[in-house]
């Protein structure tokens, strides 16, 4: 657990070398620690509390930089791209269960969990505004990713429309970015400045809820 708070600790200042030491530590363990990051950020709602910042976007760009660029053939991205759709529907899976077993007891008893009431009520009237395609426009979201399946869990939306929109958000998220990594990162000024890319990776990914609070406390503002 100790290696994972440090990856992502490390992991926005060179997520090349993070993930090179890891792969020259572990080998194809890197499989395996990949698909619990991104089941965590997205099976796991606690995490979206404890860790708001998850590196998804960043970590599954700068695997297919590494992907492209590894001489040695560490890493598949035949292999990656399925393995991490796969943690991502499964996180989703798991969260849409939780939310519809404990979802409302949760709710009824705030900060249990680390749980805040006024983060469900952001998302849920995220989901309200967007409808099912919240589930797949919320794959680009840190935090709200995570607790977007929980509110379908609690909602009781049907399982097999979730899982849909669940799949084609999986493969938008994984596959897109990716992709982009693996293409990119041939570029010399890529590899030079990842850390850059990976930061306006971020922000990018970010925006969207940076807006909202934004919205939200000139809202505020205004009406006290």
């Amino acid at each position: 657990m100790q290696e994972i708070f440090d990856f992502i600790a490390n992991f926005v200042s060179r997520p090349d070398k993070v993930l090179m030491d890891f792969i020259n530590n572990y080998g194809n363990w890197i499989y395996v620690f990949l698909f619990v990051i991104i089941f965590a950020e997205t099976g796991l709602i606690i995490a979206s509390f404890i860790m708001p910042f998850l590196p998804g976007d960043a970590l599954i760009f700068a695997i297919g930089m590494i992907a492209a660029n590894d001489s040695q053939n560490h890493l598949h991205i035949e292999y990656i791209i399925p393995i991490l759709m796969a943690a991502a529907i499964l996180g989703d899976t798991v969260n849409y269960y939780v939310g519809s077993r404990f979802g409302n007891w949760l709710l009824a008893n705030p900060g249990k969990f680390y749980i805040q009431p006024k983060h469900i009520e952001k998302a849920t009237e995220f989901f309200n505004e967007h409808g099912k395609k919240a589930i797949i426009i919320a794959r680009f979201m840190p935090v709200v990713r995570t607790i977007i399946p929980f509110i379908c869990g609690t909602t009781r939306l049907d399982y097999r429309t979730f899982i849909t929109y669940s799949f084609i958000g999986a493969v938008l998220w994984v596959g897109v970015i990716s992709m982009l990594g693996y293409f990119l990162g041939g570029f010399e000024i890529v590899q030079n400045n990842l850390e850059y890319f990976i930061f306006g990776i971020i922000v990018a990914a970010n925006l969207p809820l940076i807006s909202r609070l934004i919205k939200g406390a000139l809202n505020k503002s205004k009406t006290s």
